[in-house]
């Protein structure tokens, strides 16, 4: 029987059976080689695959961008068709308030006495007027209640300011020209004159200042 050392040196000194004969070729070696080279080609298309999945995840993250911009784009569209839908009469609207507005003038004319040819004529104007108004109400046009209201700057433009105590300060006092509204957009904001009760009180304060400056 072999000891541990006799078997030890004679797997360290082992040599295939391929060497005995010398006209053939080592199959060991070639069976080697063919391993390594399928474990080469193994990992090449572990390479190439991760390489594609990499491809295919960043072609559906611009797949899914573009369809998103292209929902955003339609919705925009849809948006913007709406809205000229739905103010498609502006700017006829716009210049029929002008038509408005020579007939409140011309009504404004009118003393409430009937019995003068002025009321008699006037009277179909009114007639018209009011006829006129209800048709363009129709169409979506609001008139912005402005008179005795607080200023809105959005709807409204401050012409004129006054100082009046018998009023809250920032109160429109009078209505210097009528304003509109088309659905829920301001094609013309009502020209107003504004109650500023400020400018006095700070006058006020002022002078008490300057008042004890001199007592002083």
């Amino acid at each position: 029987m072999e000891t541990k050392e006799e078997v030890k040196d004679t797997l360290e000194n082992h040599e295939c059976n391929c060497k005995k004969d010398e006209n053939k070729t080592c199959e060991c070696k070639d069976k080697s080689k063919k391993k390594d080279k399928h474990h080469e080609e193994i990992k090449k298309l572990k390479e190439e695959l991760a390489s594609k999945d990499k491809e295919i995840s960043e072609l559906n993250d611009k797949i899914r961008y573009h369809q998103a911009e292209l929902i955003n784009y339609r919705k925009r569209k849809e948006e913007e068709v709406t809205n000229r839908l739905k103010y498609a009469n502006q700017d006829l609207i716009s210049e029929l308030i002008l038509i408005l507005d020579n007939f409140e003038r011309a009504i404004r004319l009118d003393d409430n006495d009937l019995s003068d040819e002025l009321s008699k004529f006037l009277k179909g104007f009114k007639m018209m007027y009011a006829s006129f108004d209800d048709v363009l109400k129709k169409y979506g046009l609001e008139e912005i209640e402005a008179e005795h209201k607080e200023f809105d700057p959005n709807t409204m433009d401050a012409l004129m300011t006054d100082n009046d105590k018998n009023f809250k300060d920032g109160e429109v006092l009078e209505v210097l020209l009528k304003g509109y509204r088309l659905k829920d957009r301001v094609i013309r904001p009502a020209s107003v004159r504004v109650n500023k009760l400020e400018e006095e009180n700070n006058d006020d304060k002022d002078n008490n200042e300057e008042g004890e400056d001199i007592n002083e």
